[in-house]
């Protein structure tokens, strides 16, 4: 571990490149970098193995293997869910924690933010000289417009694709606004209408989903209700496949859902699926141990509470996530009542990060951008505290490399 902090925090980035890119941002697009985005990237960048790298990539296509198979499709697909689009879903996020025991998965994302910012990062740093290898795909830009487009032709064939929606709820006041204009932009430069959206915004016709009077080939899906169960226009519109929705809730359903995990981390289940004792091995030892919580087991859980960290179900960005250790009586007890599960602690890595001239110890997990399994980005987040906030001096979005 030691080792690994010193790699990280002797791999600083060009700070100053970094700022006049920031400042070009925010003269074309004055009032969107708010103060609050300062945190948004890190000043170090993080080393990993090549061994870390090569099990991260072993774990994600031991996933993609179980959930093409049918067993796991019916077993974890509604009853009432009779939409499968051909689209796949753009940006799964595989957030890793990495620690001296290896690479550890400890959740899946269909709908991880942040892949532009983090290219325009990358890009700033092109002339950096930075210990190890990128791991990015070359010419992100163009890679992430053809995904797209890519999703457009598996649903349409070879329809063109001449308008699309970024959908976000009160998209101005998200965080990640400045990333839905920086996309909107490259949507633009490729030929595609682009629009940044409040899901009121959309009008329903015969023929589709209109937004002032313009039909909507494709949304670009940043909402996190992943069901689109709020959504009842949108939801409508995307079963009836007026519309191309990405990422959707099918795919949700197949990889997001943490109840999944359960099933990842149980041999026997997954031998009764029919996954192969490879792809089986590679999860056991890459997925940490996941469980439902349940009330009837409740005096184990609090007794065992140390050794796991509970999450939601189906919930999002840490939110309502707890390291048992920090846990009190009164939210433990919302917890036993339902909708959680519990994984247990694979911890992050750690780096020194120099803040305000003084070193502190920071947290991180590094996040697998991914496309129909395919490894477009490495980025990790730093950060202090349970889980990733992006609020903290120091913290935020940090590249990775890989050692030569």
């Amino acid at each position: 571990m030691e080792v690994l902090k010193n790699a990280c925090s002797s791999c600083g980035i060009n700070r100053s490149t970094l700022d006049q890119t920031l400042d070009k941002f925010k003269t074309e697009w004055p009032g969107v970098m708010q103060e609050a985005h300062d945190n948004l990237f890190s000043n170090i960048a993080i080393v990993i193995s090549t061994a870390q790298m090569e099990q991260m990539r072993a774990v994600i296509a031991a996933v993609e293997k179980v959930v093409v198979l049918p067993a796991w499709q019916q077993q974890v697909l509604n009853k009432d869910s009779n939409f499968a689009p051909a689209s796949k879903g753009v940006f799964f996020g595989y957030d890793f924690h990495l620690n001296a025991e290896g690479a550890h998965l400890i959740e899946i994302n269909t709908n991880a933010g942040g892949a532009f910012l983090c290219d325009l990062f990358q890009q700033s740093q092109a002339g950096a000289e930075l210990a190890g290898k990128s791991l990015a795909m070359e010419n992100l830009p163009q890679v992430f417009v053809e995904m797209f487009r890519h999703e457009w032709k598996l649903q349409r064939g070879s329809a063109p694709l001449h308008t699309m929606a970024i959908v976000d709820v009160a998209p101005r006041s998200q965080y990640f606004y400045p990333e839905f204009i920086l996309a909107s932009q490259q949507f633009e430069a490729a030929g595609i209408k682009s629009i940044i959206a409040d899901p009121a915004d959309f009008d329903a016709h015969a023929d589709g989903l209109y937004v002032d009077g313009t039909k909507i080939d494709l949304i670009y899906n940043r909402l996190t209700d992943f069901s689109l169960q709020q959504y009842p226009l949108l939801l409508a519109s995307y079963q009836k496949n007026q519309v191309v929705l990405t990422p959707h809730p099918h795919a949700y359903i197949l990889y997001a859902d943490k109840r999944n995990l359960t099933l990842l981390t149980d041999k026997e289940r997954l031998r009764a699926l029919g996954l192969d004792e490879t792809s089986i091995a590679t999860l056991q030892s890459g997925v940490p141990e996941t469980r439902l919580v349940e009330a009837q087991d409740e005096q184990q859980w609090w007794g065992e509470r140390k050794d796991w960290f509970f999450k939601p179900a189906t919930g999002y960005g840490g939110r309502g996530s707890y390291r048992g250790d920090k846990l009190t009586q009164r939210v433990f007890a919302e917890i036993v009542r339902g909708g959680y599960v519990a994984q247990r602690k694979a911890m992050p890595g750690e780096v020194m990060v120099k803040v305000a001239g003084t070193e502190a110890a920071f947290k991180y997990d590094v996040r697998c951008y991914v496309y129909e399994g395919q490894v477009q980005l490495v980025i990790a987040r730093l950060y202090q505290g349970q889980t990733t906030n992006f609020r903290t001096a120091g913290g935020g979005f940090a590249l990775v490399r890989i050692e030569h």
